[in-house]
Order: C-alpha cells, then structure tokens, then sequence
C-alpha cells in the first residue's frame, strides 16, 4: 500500500477555496480532489462512518451523532467505542489484502478500542470523586504520555463549545507529524475540527469565516509539506 494521509478538513467545501487557501488550492491542483455525495444525516459520527466503512447508516449503524439505546431506555449522545460501528473498516480491508498494512487513526470517532494500530481520541477522565478531568485517549497508552511530553496537554477547551479555536487542530496536526515519525504507519488519518464550530453560527459567506479558512489552511499546508517530504501520498 502506498503511504497515504486523509486530512478531514470539516466543515470544508468548494467553495471555501480562494485566495484564503493557497495550500489546499495546490492540492486540488496536483489533482487530489473529488466531490464526495453526503449521507443523511450530514453529521459528524454518521459521516465517518460512512467514509470508514463505505456502507450507508442503515447498515453501519451510526443514525446520528446520538440516538436512543432501547436496552438502556436512554438517549445518548458521542458515544466512542468502536464496537458501535457495525461493518469492515477500509484498514481492515487492507490488511486482508497486505497483512503488513498499518493504520493510525488521529481524532477521527469511535476511536477507542478500535483495530487501528494507533489510536487518539479526546477523553475526559472521570474519577470516583465526580470530577471531569480533560484529557486524551490512546492506543498505545503510553502514546499519550509521549505526545504530552512532546506537545503539552491536549487542549480539551479548545476542541470544542465557546472556546473552540485553531489551538485543537494545531495541536492534533502535531501530534499526527510525530506519530508519523515514529510509526510510520501505512494508512494516516487525521481529523481537524477547526471549520466547524463557527460554520455552525455563522453562515459560510460571512467575512469572519475567511480567518478561519485561513488559519486551517496554514495548518493543512504543515501537513502536506511535511509528509509530501517524507514520500506520503495526501488527500483532504
């Protein structure tokens, strides 16, 4: 398998491309890009789902980013075990054609207990006392102490709500640049978050939007520079 990264830009269309963009432009230039037709529902869980496994929702099972759990009798919502997720993930196709494929899986939901060889996921941490500690989860677990060596905390806060920020997606784009160094995995998919919060409150032809364009820009052309460099085919 030739080494490929899949940057999930959210939020990001056509149409957000422009003098804003010069790296994704580039991108698109060099001939990686392709429409893709939406699923409904058009959120998060459902959608990469959908790119994951290649089935529609009636058959992989995520209706929503949350739905009710007849056993339970209960309405939950960004639920992260992988288990959720009914059908045959593109790493593990690949595997079965190329035992040696390797896939690391950085942000991207329902990543926890998942079959990728490496796995990043934000993850409160609940103790008994009842607090709600910020924090990551990973697979390895000692991955998550190398990258907080590295990096810093995650920044929980900044992902997402009032708060969300490019610091989130900055820091899940370094974060994907180191595990890329020291793995080099076969499959590097990488989810920026940037874009949606604001598209969300704001319409997409409002000037504001276009900081934000080009703050993602800036960090999508780290990443492609950087693993362009290291002989990495990249899709966004």
């Amino acid at each position: 398998m030739y080494p490929t990264a899949v940057i999930d830009v959210v939020g990001l269309t056509p149409a957000l491309l422009g003098p804003d963009t010069p790296h994704l432009n580039a991108l698109v230039a060099d001939g990686a890009a392709a429409p893709i037709r939406a699923v409904t529902p058009a959120v998060t869980c459902t959608a990469q789902a959908t790119y994951l496994t290649g089935t529609l929702p009636r058959d992989h099972g995520i209706v929503g980013n949350g739905w009710y759990f007849r056993d339970l009798a209960q309405v939950m919502f960004w639920k992260q075990a992988n288990q959720l997720v009914s059908g045959e993930k593109v790493w593990e196709t690949a595997r079965r054609r190329d035992p040696a494929v390797t896939c690391a899986k950085m942000c991207w939901w329902y990543n926890m207990y998942s079959s990728a060889d490496w796995s990043l996921t934000p993850r409160p941490i609940y103790p008994a006392d009842g607090r709600k500690i910020p924090d990551i989860y990973t697979e390895p677990a000692d991955l998550r102490t190398r990258l907080n060596a590295e990096l810093g905390p995650f920044p929980f806060f900044n992902f997402w709500g009032p708060n969300a920020n490019i610091r989130s997606s900055e820091w899940i784009a370094d974060a994907s640049i180191l595990v890329d160094a020291w793995h080099a995995p076969s499959l590097l998919l990488i989810y920026l978050p940037h874009l949606d919060y604001n598209l969300q409150r704001l319409a997409h032809t409002d000037p504001r939007i276009r900081e934000d364009v080009r703050a993602i820009d800036t960090v999508c052309g780290k990443l492609i520079t950087t693993f362009r460099a290291r002989g990495r085919r990249t899709r966004t």
